[in-house]
């Protein structure tokens, strides 16, 4: 830690400083406690989006049930090709946002198939777009999780550390200035008491 000079300039300093950090603390208190919020919102679409996923992926065995004892080949009949993620800023955080899923599905003929196997491809691919969507909010979390670690590390350094130092620096000069102020009156004093008695000395005839 850097010496602080005790004099009237570093105090000004000091005191600038101080005043600085307050006035930045409560804006980034501020900031954390809306992360936090968002945290903890993500979380919960998080655990929506994982039981949303569960639940269609058990729809589909539940509403198809026929397709334990089928011999139709259906392997490749659904293909997730890609999905578009775009951002969102929340509270100067950049959040992923799914705006679209775009799927493949092999030709098959509708006559020669069960009817069922139509139902089975929208249900594919609702299941694929909620595991993207699972992924995608696992992804929000740990972004948001990161960026309530930065801003509460920072709120730290200046609640416990920059702004109590400030204080102290500026207590500490603020005593040595008056020590040293008490100090000249006094050495002040005691010259001038001693050139009175000086004067007075000369005055009576002494050398």
């Amino acid at each position: 830690m850097a010496k602080i000079r005790l004099s009237k300039n570093s105090l000004q300093q000091q005191q600038q400083q101080l005043k600085l950090y307050r006035k930045l603390l409560p804006s980034l208190d501020l900031k954390r406690r809306q992360l936090t919020v968002e945290l903890q919102k993500a979380r919960g679409e998080h655990t929506s989006a994982q039981a949303a996923a569960d639940l269609l992926e058990n729809s589909i065995g539940e509403q198809l049930p026929m397709l334990a004892d089928e011999q139709t080949d259906l392997t490749g009949l659904v293909i997730m090709k890609r999905y578009i993620v775009g951002e969102e800023n929340i509270v100067g955080t950049r959040l992923p946002v799914l705006e679209q899923v775009e799927f493949e599905v092999a030709e098959y003929s509708r006559l020669a198939t069960p009817a069922w196997v139509d139902i089975l491809v929208v249900r594919l691919k609702e299941a694929a777009e909620a595991r993207v969507r699972v992924r995608i909010a696992e992804q929000r979390v740990a972004i948001l999780e990161q960026a309530v670690r930065r801003i509460s590390q920072r709120v730290n350094l200046f609640e416990k550390i920059l702004i109590p130092t400030a204080e102290k620096n500026i207590q500490r000069i603020r005593i040595y200035l008056g020590d040293a102020e008490r100090a000249a009156v006094i050495t002040s004093k005691l010259a001038k008491k001693k050139q009175l008695a000086r004067n007075s000395r000369y005055e009576e005839g002494y050398p």
